[in-house]
């Protein structure tokens, strides 16, 4: 390399970008080998999800919202597999990262995985958000919950979660230089200097504040806590909804009760979708907050606290992205018998685009509205009224 860093540039520069042979045996084990696999398995379960989901009678507006929501979750570990499996599975991790992967290696662990888990936190409460029309107001879920409308929102998610990242992909320029290698002092390694861009140089506390309070606020706090009241809004439809069908059943009318039933499994269903999700969302904005109140007031052990404690949550994200495909099994009929019909052998048997889980729901006081739900069927004007 002929161009090697100066003295000077040295001096500015935030650090060697070589430090992955300074990380502890747990982040090597946890990158190396506990997240490919998973990385890989979700891969197969996501891309089963949307194999089943797109199946012509399977086609709605909130199926279309859950393959957007697959395939966000897919990537979020996929686009980082490659540097993980080169570096940590391979070992390769001793040695300084080399130059012409330093701008690659940030862009796939930390910028796009950002991306991709901002619009998958965005997705799901888009989700939640549509359930509850299609239960409160069916008026409006039938005129807005179509599938143009929640392409353009899947779309509308993507500009805004690449727009709230757009910024560290240009924050820091990458200085060649060589340095003895980590392996055998004898000889030198090309690696690269990481100096910040000049437009944020004189301003970097307060870029980093601003960036990071920006994601506690609107990619941790405001959607989790939206979840929250969603999720409460629909256990109490469910208890309503349970109320109703005792009252139904005592007046022997089963078939509305069946119906009732299943409209209330798929609010269940996508209340533990949402559990799931704040379950390992929650500890990672915890970590994140006190993250930055360490960088923002200089608490300098609440900064070096934090590599470790993320690494171990952003791995039980990865995880629980699979659970998803057993929820939907699990807890849609509609989903298991297409899966079966698809990749059992033997499972044969048609399933007909009427066995909707649509249901339209109703209370004492009369109709409340129609469930949206994992495996179903456009909303059908004809169920006006049980």
């Amino acid at each position: 390399m002929d161009d090697l860093v100066t003295e000077n540039m040295t001096l500015e520069c935030v650090n060697v970008n070589g430090t992955l042979m300074q990380v502890s045996s747990s982040v090597a084990l946890i990158n190396g080998y506990f997240t490919p696999p998973v990385v890989l398995f979700t891969v197969i379960t996501n891309i089963l999800v949307c194999v089943v989901l797109l199946k012509p009678h399977m086609r709605n507006p909130t199926n279309t919202m859950l393959v957007s929501m697959a395939l966000s979750d897919m990537f979020t570990g996929l686009v980082a597999l490659p540097p993980y499996f080169f570096f940590y599975t391979m070992g390769r991790y001793v040695e300084y990262l080399p130059y012409d992967w330093c701008y690659i290696y940030e862009c796939l662990t930390e910028y796009l995985p950002t991306l991709f888990h901002t619009a998958s936190i965005w997705l799901t409460v888009a989700l939640a958000l549509q359930r509850y029309m299609c239960i409160c107001h069916s008026t409006l879920a039938n005129r807005w919950s179509t599938i143009p409308n929640v392409i353009v929102a899947t779309g509308i998610i993507y500009v805004a979660a690449t727009a709230s990242q757009i910024c560290r992909f240009f924050d820091s320029d990458y200085i060649p230089m060589s340095v003895p290698s980590a392996v055998d002092k004898r000889y030198l390694v090309d690696t690269c200097c990481v100096r910040r861009a000049a437009f944020i140089r004189d301003w970097l506390d307060a870029y980093f504040n601003i960036y990071y309070w920006f994601r506690i606020v609107f990619i941790h706090l405001i959607p989790c806590s939206s979840l929250v009241a969603l999720n409460a809004i629909l256990i109490i439809v469910m208890r309503t909804a349970q109320a109703r069908r005792r009252q139904l059943l005592m007046q022997n009318r089963k078939t509305e009760s069946r119906r009732l039933k299943d409209s209330n499994c798929t609010t269940f269903m996508l209340v533990v979708v949402v559990a799931v999700f704040l379950v390992v969302e929650f500890p990672l904005g915890i970590i994140i907050t006190l993250y930055v109140i360490g960088n923002t007031f200089q608490v300098t052990a609440l900064i070096m606290a934090f590599e470790v404690p993320s690494m171990y949550i952003n791995f039980l994200i990865i995880l629980s992205y699979p659970l998803n495909f057993f929820i939907y099994c699990v807890m849609s009929r509609q989903f298991r018998e297409t899966f079966k019909r698809l990749f059992v052998p033997g499972s044969s048997r048609p399933v007909s685009s009427t066995q909707s889980h649509y249901q339209t729901i109703a209370t004492e006081n009369g109709l409340v509205g129609k469930s949206a739900v994992t495996a179903d069927t456009r909303i059908r004007q004809s169920e006006s009224s049980l």
